[in-house]
């Protein structure tokens, strides 16, 4: 058992059987995926359902001969009609040419620098770009680089999966959620994934 798991247990009884019935989960982080990327993909995916957004990134994939998302100079000089042809709205074609123009001017950091930052300073560094807010930002920590102490408070899945495993009537407040989540530190990310879970295995039972 990974020491997450061990840390998650011993502070938290409700949490402990959660793990005992999701079983053992350790991240895995897309290692070869660079913040202009995943912020393009996740830009893509606000307000959809995985199935849509992965059509839509397929076909914006096309327009440049492949399955890789285009440099940021060439989505850049990529009319907007164009990219609302795939199935961006303006809003999210106005994102992600400003995710293209950021990273070009150093707004948005190579990943190499992100690694030496603090979560609380890539939260704020990445935000300054148009749809790109805090949650996008913490998904990104998450899931892109391995962050293993984020825990988003205002994600409506971990907010239910919490009132669902702790038998509560109500969701938690995103304060009420962040003072009990103290506890989980520093493995906060694993934690949120099991909240997830407890959504999951509530609908398959």
């Amino acid at each position: 058992m990974s020491d997450a798991l061990r840390h998650l247990r011993r502070g938290d009884p409700v949490m402990a059987q959660l793990i005992r019935r999701a079983g053992p989960w350790a991240p895995a982080p897309e290692r070869g995926r660079g913040p202009y990327e995943a912020l393009v993909s996740a830009v893509a995916h606000q307000q959809l359902t995985g199935k849509a957004a992965s059509t839509i990134l397929g076909r914006f994939h096309a327009l440049y001969g492949g399955t890789d998302c285009p440099p940021p100079e060439q989505l850049l000089a990529t009319a907007d009609e164009t990219l609302r042809g795939v199935g961006f709205s303006r809003a999210k074609v106005a994102a992600l040419k400003d995710i293209a123009a950021k990273t070009l001017d150093g707004t948005i950091p190579a990943r190499r620098a992100l690694a030496r930052m603090a979560d609380e300073a890539i939260i704020a560094r990445l935000s300054e770009t148009r749809g790109v807010g805090r949650w996008t930002v913490e998904m990104f920590l998450m899931f892109t680089l391995g962050r293993p102490d984020v825990l988003p408070v205002d994600d409506y899945g971990v907010r239910n999966g919490f009132r669902i495993a702790y038998g509560r009537r109500a969701l938690p407040t995103p304060r009420a959620l962040a003072r009990h989540g103290e506890r989980w530190a520093p493995y906060r990310t694993t934690a949120a994934w099991y909240l997830w879970r407890a959504v999951d295995l509530q609908r398959e039972a």
